[in-house]
């Protein structure tokens, strides 16, 4: 299976394997590391206490999430008629944006293709091509966002043994996605952008608050005391559209063997900790990876690296620096 299959079918729920082959660079790297394994721990605990806590790309993608959906509501409220709408459509001076997810369910409840509605998703299309992988939930949903605030008092509780954490099959996301398709179809209807806590919030935020937030109070009251970020790990299909979409993106967080101590604190903070599979001792085949199409380019695991073996770039370029 090429490399590129076994990302997308991660995607899909897949669970990671361990590389029936390895490059003769890793080999090397490993051999390196472990030939002087005192020294090598030595190293490993200098760096350990000299790391000084990181929130580089965090405070960079909240900035940048507020920014956007501060935008609408500015805009709409001072009517600058600068991004009209809402996350689901909106047009920004002048040019129309359609969310790729909800466009598609439009389509499959008409059950025809709309061209004004396939035109306004173009350029939201080229856009998330361009930055790839999950972009779209972590730099510009607001629901990501107050889930990830909440997800700190889940992991207190769970430190403090108050609640256990559930975990889910991540194919169950697949389904989901086929499931909401599939009632679009059937029934006419975009039921899943009733449901979405995406748009709720987005049209609370601009519009005002209604009854929908009740739901979105429910669903972050689950994932608080029963699931870590349920919704986004095991539920919606946004991120599933958008992953497929950014899946040949240039843009990646690629990982380093050479740099790695493999103590995988990029795991503990991701919130797709299958992408980081490959900073497990023995599961990186070649010395230099991407972290493939699920992966939300949050940059959660860049700031807690403590030796830079994850870092952002461009496909290509990397070799050119």
């Amino acid at each position: 299976m090429s490399r590129f299959t076994e990302l997308f079918m991660g995607m899909l729920g897949a669970a990671p394997k361990k590389p029936e082959k390895v490059s003769d660079g890793v080999r090397e790297i490993m051999r390196l590391k472990y030939l002087d394994k005192e020294g090598y721990i030595k190293e490993k605990l200098h760096i350990r206490s000299h790391q000084s806590t990181s929130h580089k790309w965090r405070n960079r993608r909240w900035a940048v999430l507020l920014a956007v959906n501060l935008l609408f509501v500015f805009s709409f409220w001072l009517d600058i008629q600068i991004l009209e709408g809402a996350l689901t459509a909106s047009r920004f001076v002048g040019f129309h944006l359609i969310d790729l997810n909800s466009a598609l369910h439009v389509m499959l409840a008409h059950k025809h293709i709309i061209v004004n509605l396939f035109i306004g998703t173009f350029t939201v299309f080229l856009i998330w091509v361009l930055l790839g992988g999950r972009s779209f939930c972590s730099w510009v949903c607001p629901y990501h966002l107050v889930a990830e605030l909440t997800e700190k008092l889940h992991l207190k509780l769970v430190e403090k043994k108050w609640v256990t954490d559930h975990e889910f099959h991540r194919g169950t996301r697949t389904v989901f996605w086929v499931l909401f398709a599939l009632l679009s179809i059937v029934t006419g209807y975009t039921i899943f952008e009733t449901l979405s806590p995406t748009g709720i919030l987005s049209r609370a935020l601009i519009y005002g608050p209604g009854l929908a937030l009740g739901w979105v109070f429910l669903l972050l009251l689950f994932e608080v005391f029963w699931s870590r970020r349920a919704w986004c790990r095991y539920v919606c299909p946004i991120g599933l559209t958008y992953g497929v979409v950014g899946t040949l993106s240039p843009l990646q967080v690629a990982y380093r063997v050479e740099h790695c101590f493999h103590e995988g604190d990029c795991r503990k903070v991701c919130l797709v900790p299958h992408v980081l599979d490959v900073t497990i001792k023995g599961r990186a085949s070649e010395d230099h990876m991407g972290l493939g199409p699920d992966c939300t380019r949050c940059g959660l695991c860049v700031d807690a690296c403590p030796t830079g073996a994850l870092r952002f770039e461009v496909k290509g370029l990397a070799k050119l620096l």
